[in-house]
């Protein structure tokens, strides 16, 4: 089974289908379905509500995440094919390479028009109709569109293949056109959720506007929407997460513990609640439960180099120098040319400079 093992995060609002039909198939699958994305996530599904919420440059900014992490970024359509809840269309033959060369579509932009179902298909090999399309796609962006604002009209007259046999003009960068004669229309109509439901939709736009007001430092707007958010979905252990780290930024220490509890109870491997849970531990002086915590994150996720740089630091404070020298040792395995490593490797030399004196 292609998912058995992995941990998919949505990124957006999903418009064709109900997150919930997309958790239920994903378990049957012996997968995981978390929101948002963390060090455990495998697959990053980008829902194509996004494109109505987010900018491009905000859009771009979570794909190249998830790119230099090394995740699998999923389109919609890619996630459907991939829960065997939709098949792929046919007679796809083309390589990304050939679609680019035959139509001047750089390959970024038929990467994240691709992320948002812009074509027939979600990836290689495409299709005669995809080339088509990334012609007329090329020539939209010539004429000053962006790929946002082409994938956001994509999708207005139903099924995109039926774009191939449309004269399409843009005007002021954002907004798509069709010729008809001499009058140019509109591409119009709204991006319906057919199968989803309210709460959805309502969760996935309190989850984006609670990532904001955190980004933007608002910790008590912030706070006040993920518990929103919770009393929507109290399972939403990516919520729970966020909400400890607000409230921790606020000074708030007893609900940020519970709040990385709940996290924790809610998703046992979410490495990086553990490792921000013993951050707080520590910083009341708690060292015996950091250091437990910060055990089980490096269990989970034996290359988590910031829990294994923790453990140096928290070991050379309570002064278990030999500890703390393993750990750190361990540390210039994963990472041996930041800054944090030139502490590490100064930390290594310290003690070994004591334990040269003491045996002295």
């Amino acid at each position: 089974m292609p998912i058995r093992g992995a941990t998919f995060g949505i990124v957006g609002a999903l418009a064709a289908f109900p997150r919930r039909l997309a958790a239920r198939e994903v378990a049957r699958l012996n997968g995981v379905l978390r929101r948002g994305v963390t060090r455990k996530t495998t697959h990053v599904v980008f829902g194509r509500i996004l494109l109505e919420k987010s900018t491009a440059a905000e859009i771009e900014a979570r794909y190249d995440a998830v790119m230099t992490a090394a995740q699998r970024a999923l389109s919609e359509a890619g996630f459907l094919r991939l829960l065997e809840l939709a098949r792929g269309p046919v007679a796809s033959a083309i390589s990304a390479q050939a679609l680019r060369e035959q139509s001047r579509l750089s390959e970024r932009d038929l990467a994240l028009l691709s992320l948002f179902d812009a074509f027939e298909h979600d990836g290689e090999p495409y299709s005669f109709r995809d080339v088509i399309l990334a012609r007329k796609y090329a020539g939209l962006i010539a004429g000053g569109a962006g790929w946002h604002a082409i994938a956001r009209s994509a999708h207005r007259t139903g099924e995109v293949t039926s774009l191939t046999a449309l004269s399409l003009h843009v005007e002021d960068g954002e907004t798509i056109y069709v010729r008809s004669g001499d009058l140019l229309h509109e591409l119009d109509g709204q991006t319906l959720l057919p199968l989803g439901d309210s709460d959805d939709a309502e969760l996935e736009e309190l989850f984006g506007a609670a990532e904001m007001a955190e980004a933007e430092h608002d910790f008590a707007l912030a706070s006040a929407l993920y518990r929103r958010c919770l009393s929507i979905d109290p399972s939403d252990s990516v919520a729970a997460f966020n909400l400890a780290n607000v409230l921790k930024a606020e000074g708030k220490v007893d609900e940020a513990s519970h709040a990385y509890a709940i996290a924790i109870k809610q998703d046992p491997d979410f490495v990086e609640a553990w490792f921000n849970f013993a951050d707080l531990l520590r910083g009341q002086d708690r060292s015996d439960a950091a250091r437990k915590h910060l055990l089980k994150a490096v269990a989970i996720d034996p290359d988590y180099a910031d829990a294994v740089y923790n453990l140096g630091a928290l070991e050379y404070d309570l002064g278990n120098l030999a500890a703390a020298r393993r750990w750190w040792v361990r540390y210039l395995e994963l990472d041996a040319s930041s800054d944090w490593a030139k502490t590490a490797a100064r930390g290594i030399q310290f003690v070994d400079l004591h334990k040269t004196k003491s045996a002295s």
